[in-house]
């Protein structure tokens, strides 16, 4: 079984034991999130379940695994011929959640 969830402004591919990386959340290692923008819901036998937008009774469960940030950015900007440029780093926070529970 597995769904399509919705957290952060950006939809995610959930199954059961799938590990995601996620906009920064609330709450600390070992802390349990529940999503309950479930936008699809289909077991493995091809039915699928579809939200207009959302399916009220399906929630998914995950425990964070990790609060962390991610990888460093670099942003350049300059304009050709003015000597004018600047430089700025950026590291985008992140949660990683290890989905556990599917309930539909």
């Amino acid at each position: 079984m597995f769904s399509v969830i919705e957290t952060g402004g950006k939809q995610y591919f959930a199954a059961v034991g799938k590990k995601i990386k996620v906009e920064k959340l609330p709450g600390a290692v070992g802390d349990m999130v529940v999503f309950d923008r479930v936008l699809l819901t289909a077991s493995s036998d091809d039915d699928a379940e579809f939200g207009v937008p959302y399916i009220a009774k399906t929630k998914v469960q995950g425990e964070i695994i990790e609060q962390g940030k991610a990888e460093k950015v670099i942003v350049f900007r300059y304009k050709a011929k003015k000597r004018q440029h600047t430089k700025k780093g950026h590291r985008q926070p992140y949660t990683e959640v290890k989905i556990t529970d599917i309930k539909a």
